[in-house]
């Protein structure tokens, strides 16, 4: 007898939520491995038909034969990029909007889900200084979040300085800026006015000279500062570049995907010194703020601004237009929208605010206590180590893990961990020096050899506790 796809299956939802269950319940998680797409999608032959499979035939290729080869960015050991580590009851209340069917793209049909959205948004934006006024809405990333705001930028900037459509409009970023800025000029059709950064830092000096040097300052109607840059997690000088961009009538827009968690952290917070005055501002929770992907939140300082910009026109959409307040769907490109930010507000209202600060903080904790124990190591230099100002060039490692010659990373070298400019293979640069390449021994069982003398074990616990994985141990 065919399956009735939309009746309730006891069996079939036992089953996956034992799954669910399982996963969430795994201590450590298992970072598993890459794999081959085109192998695996071999072994998925058949698998989707006329007639169906059974579901435990389909649930046990899913965790037998894909989930291993999918890489756990919420393992204690995911360090190639950036990890995710969202709390339990964010990852459950996730699982209960992904069932519920929450359109979001309206107060008329989700009022509740988003007032709990706005709810954290308010949060969000008192952190950052923002006046009452400000909202804004959650957008699945960082790009689109910053392609939206550069959208009501590059269309305000137009309307204040009388500029036709086919105008010349351009942004001012640095450069280290996240490459989704260019991405969402490109995709604007808007120039980029690149300007060149003291120790990878943007400031508003640097700004001013770049205005004041360039032919046609007037077609610059934006500027984007970074709070966390992708490579070293430095914070622009936020104060000095709004002082500069008031004074050119430019748009300020923050890009905090990476770094903006740190709002919560009171060490730092006077980092963010400026995020005031900022016309609009992005933070990922999925990145600092323990949510499950995708979830990135999106604020305006005047929000009536983007609803002039991203508003869809169209007869059916009447109705969800009336009253003088904006909708989720007005704020950005999109109309569709899931509600992602809901697992987030469940998070903060069951652990609290304070969980979310002493999570950060420890965040920090364990990266200065990181860069501590590298300092004396003799196979491993620290790049990029920040005091009070996040300087690429105050690393506590000593100079040895530090360049002048652009962004740095490191690479295994055949003579020790090699800071190469831009992350590119060549000569050493700057004040790194190289040190002779430690004597190695047999290969380990993974294939990658061990060193003959091992590390030191005394005085190795941490001088504050290490970060854990979401508030409250979540």
């Amino acid at each position: 007898m065919p399956r009735d796809m939309h009746a309730h299956d006891e069996r079939l939802t036992r089953m996956v939520l034992t799954a669910m269950h399982d996963r969430l319940a795994m201590d450590p998680v298992p970072l598993d491995l890459p794999g081959d797409v085109a192998a695996l999608q071999a072994r998925l032959d058949g698998l989707i038909n006329a007639e169906g499979t059974d579901p435990h035939v389909v649930m046990s290729t899913w965790t037998d034969v894909l989930a291993p080869h999918v890489m756990s960015s919420d393992a204690a050991n995911f360090l190639a990029f950036i990890p995710a580590a969202p709390t339990k009851a964010a990852l459950l209340f996730d699982m209960l909007v992904s069932g519920s069917s929450i359109q979001g793209i309206s107060a008329l049909e989700a009022a509740g889900a988003i007032a709990a959205e706005n709810q954290v948004l308010r949060l969000l934006a008192d952190l950052a200084g923002m006046p009452a006024t400000a909202g804004g809405v959650f957008v699945s990333g960082g790009s689109a979040g910053n392609l939206a705001a550069l959208t009501v930028a590059r269309d305000v900037g137009r309307q204040r300085r009388g500029l036709g459509r086919g105008s010349l409009t351009r942004v001012a970023v640095s450069d280290q800026a996240h490459s989704s800025i260019r991405n969402a000029a490109s995709i604007l059709d808007m120039e980029v006015l690149v300007v060149p950064t003291v120790d990878h830092r943007l400031d508003g000096p640097a700004l001013a000279a770049a205005l004041a040097a360039d032919p046609d300052p007037g077609s610059v109607v934006a500027v984007v500062a970074t709070s966390g840059t992708t490579n070293a997690g430095i914070i622009d000088g936020l104060a000095s570049i709004g002082e500069v961009a008031r004074a050119h009538g430019m748009w300020l827009h923050v890009d905090g995907a990476y770094g903006g968690g740190g709002l919560f952290a009171r060490s730092v917070r006077h980092h963010y010194a400026g995020l005031e005055h900022a016309d609009s501002f992005i933070v990922d929770p999925h990145k600092w703020l323990f949510a499950p992907y995708d979830c990135a939140a999106l604020l305006y300082r005047e929000p009536h601004l983007a609803k002039a910009v991203h508003a869809q026109d169209a007869s059916y959409l009447d109705v969800i237009h009336h009253g003088g307040e904006w909708n989720p769907s007005d704020l950005a490109y999109h109309l569709t929208r899931r509600a992602r930010g809901l697992p987030l507000w469940f998070s903060l209202a069951v652990n609290g605010t304070k969980a979310y600060t002493r999570a950060i903080e420890a965040s920090i904790d364990l990266a200065r206590w990181t860069a501590r124990r590298i300092g004396p190591s003799r196979t491993c230099g620290c790049c990029t180590s920040r005091r009070s100002r996040w300087s690429c060039s105050s690393g506590w490692a000593g100079a040895r893990g530090t360049t002048t010659a652009g962004p740095t990373r490191c690479w295994p070298t055949r003579r020790r961990w090699s800071p190469r400019p831009g992350g590119r293979a060549g000569p050493w640069a700057g004040s790194c020096t190289p040190t002779p390449e430690p004597t190695w021994s047999r290969r380990s069982s993974r294939g990658w050899p061990e060193r003959a003398e091992r590390p030191i074990r005394g005085a190795m616990a941490p001088t504050a506790r290490p970060a854990p994985r979401g508030p409250a141990g979540g």
